[in-house]
């Protein structure tokens, strides 16, 4: 059995998850890169070193999940760390921009395989992968769980006028995210009576093939908030909302 900790990260052959990946083995992590396509998957891994473990992992596909979850089973008896990172923006609009997406998706005109398509990975997606690795992280030590969200998402936030990125909210992408945090929430409140900790975070505005490359921020910068929440020990935190850095972000 490893010494060090023992982490998941899905959607880990690309982009945000991909750079949370190398930053958690760089900092001694051993760590599980789950990825849709395992060839992929292997090829992250292998180019992230030593502490890599490539893991086939849809999040849509329970057989996929039990399959990942037993592998980490039988690897190392537990979990320490869940970072449930991969996520869709949009079904066949990749080649356009965010705010393009936004303007075919508002709620009179948004595609409903498209609505239920997306929240199959960003929100069901998350709470499956939850279920299937909870009895792990159960046994891991300093258990620790860190979704990756999105601003987007906050209700609290988009009810404000003001709000930048009012103008782009719909029932697909943001309103999964919507969806994603009240999930998360679930978690925190099933979870504060144990020893396993919840955290929320958004990476900001990253340059990824989730919004095709429009984002502001390198991979470096938006994934910086995951993996210090991530990094975080046993006296760190729960129950938090945050983007870089440690800045809370209304419900």
């Amino acid at each position: 059995m490893a010494a060090g900790r023992i982490a998941l990260v899905t959607g880990a052959n690309q982009g945000v998850g991909r750079q949370v990946a190398k930053e958690l083995v760089a900092n001694g992590v051993t760590v599980f890169v789950g990825s849709r396509d395992l060839a992929r998957g292997e090829a992250a891994a292998a180019e992230i070193g030593d502490g890599a473990i490539a893991v086939q992992l849809d999040v849509t596909d329970a057989a996929s999940i039990a399959a990942a979850a037993a592998t980490v089973e039988e690897r190392f008896g537990r979990l320490d760390l869940l970072v449930n990172n991969a996520g869709i923006s949009n079904v066949g609009g990749e080649d356009r921009t965010p705010e393009e997406n936004a303007a075919r998706s508002v709620a009179s005109r948004a595609s409903l395989d498209e609505v239920r398509a997306v929240w199959e990975v960003n929100v069901f997606g998350v709470l499956a992968v939850y279920q299937a690795m909870l009895p792990l992280l159960r046994r891991g030590v300093d258990a620790r769980i860190v979704n990756v969200s999105s601003g987007v998402g906050s209700l609290a936030s988009n009810a404000d006028p003001g709000f930048p990125y009012r103008g782009i909210y719909g029932p697909v992408y943001p309103a999964s995210k919507a969806a994603e945090n009240a999930m998360v929430l679930a978690m925190m409140i099933e979870l504060e009576d144990t020893d396993i900790k919840v955290n929320l975070v958004s990476p900001g505005f990253t340059s990824t093939a989730l919004n095709n490359y429009a984002g502001t921020e390198s991979v470096e910068d938006g994934s910086r908030e995951v993996v210090r929440v991530a990094l975080l020990g046993p006296d760190g935190p729960t129950g938090t909302f945050t983007r870089w850095e440690a800045s809370p972000i209304p419900w």
